[in-house]
């Protein structure tokens, strides 16, 4: 198949494909006599599970050591395991941050219960005060994330 075939059957753009080449994250594929790239169903299989990987927001570089894992099964699958709690201690941490900064757009909305003009907003009013190096409602008693 062709790399637009490629594209569709997987939902990966066409540059990105190409981008996988070059960083040898793809196997390379066959040329036709015209030079025309003609994949198999092993770049088909692999570009799915990159796919899926990265839909895991799982770094190139990690996708690059699961790959190798598939090419050697005898492999003790240890690191594989290492990987994902790093991958998953990642997500923790972000989801960790996303609920400071969720509690902090709480707060600061807290600041203006009701519609007002600008000028008596109590949200434009931290914003501003933030922005002139004044303590901000939504930032007292918060962690440094």
């Amino acid at each position: 198949m062709r790399i637009g075939d490629l594209a569709k059957a997987t939902g990966v753009d066409v540059e990105t494909i190409r981008y996988y080449e070059k960083v040898q994250l793809l196997s390379t594929p066959s040329r036709s006599e015209n030079g025309y790239r003609l994949y198999s169903h092993l770049q088909l299989e692999q570009l799915a599970f990159i796919r899926h990987c990265r839909a895991l927001d799982i770094s190139l570089a990690d996708i690059q050591r699961l790959l190798s894992f598939i090419d050697s099964p005898q492999s003790d699958c240890g690191e594989i395991n290492h990987l994902i709690d790093a991958q998953l201690a990642k997500v923790r941490a972000r989801l960790a941050s996303m609920q400071a900064l969720e509690r902090q757009l709480v707060t600061l909305r807290g600041q203006c219960s009701a519609p007002h003009n600008a000028s008596e907003c109590g949200i434009l009013h931290e914003l501003v005060a933030a922005a002139h190096g004044e303590a901000c409602a939504c930032h007292q008693g918060s962690k440094a994330v």
